[in-house]
């Protein structure tokens, strides 16, 4: 382990601590805490991190919860893009926290595979290979061709297509919280090649 990471926190910061807080960080802090307040890597990761600054954690929480439940994608959908945004800001971390998630929602093998290991989309739905090729081309290319766009609008009409990006959009912004803050995947997690 790299010699500026906090042992507790896997992180470049420590934990933050439940007495420093005020009532409503306190709050934010027990929800990460609790196994099942719906954080998939509790206080070591992004949460544990923005709960040093307790207003943003609070409006983070709010449009995450919105962006993974409040959207309307399904489980798929949704930890498909996760994935795909993960694998192209190649953050181990966040790959390590969401594949299992991924395969239990209804991520085909397949498809968890030709995103980890940066194969062609041939063989999957068109569902699927939408989100993988405009991850790729988003976050990848930083251009999303018109035929891209066109396939993603038809399945995911305009809204969800604006909830789809901003989804990815806010794991690329965890994917580069998690990358300045150094944040090391627990032992036994899934790797993400390099």
């Amino acid at each position: 382990m790299p010699s500026d990471i906090y042992p507790d926190s896997g992180c470049r910061l420590p934990l933050p601590r439940r007495e420093d807080m005020d009532e409503a960080g306190r709050a934010m802090f027990d929800r990460h805490s609790d196994p099942k307040g719906g954080t998939l890597a509790g206080l070591r990761g992004p949460g544990g991190l923005r709960m040093h600054s307790p207003k943003l954690a609070e409006l983070e929480n709010a449009l995450n919860r919105y962006l993974r439940y409040g959207a309307g994608f399904s489980g798929a959908v949704r930890e498909l893009a996760i994935l795909v945004t993960a694998r192209e800001m190649d953050s181990a971390f966040e790959w390590a926290a969401h594949e299992t998630q991924a395969l239990k929602d209804g991520v085909p093998q397949a498809a968890v595979d030709i995103v980890k290991h940066r194969r062609p989309v041939e063989g999957l739905s068109d569902t699927e290979a939408a989100i993988i090729r405009l991850g790729r081309e988003m976050l990848g290319a930083r251009k999303v061709s018109a035929g891209t766009f066109a396939a993603a609008r038809k399945i995911f009409g305009d809204r969800g297509l604006i909830d789809l990006v901003s989804l990815m959009c806010h794991y690329q912004g965890t994917a580069s919280l998690l990358a300045v803050f150094e944040c090391q995947v627990p032992e036994g997690k899934p790797v993400l090649p390099r």
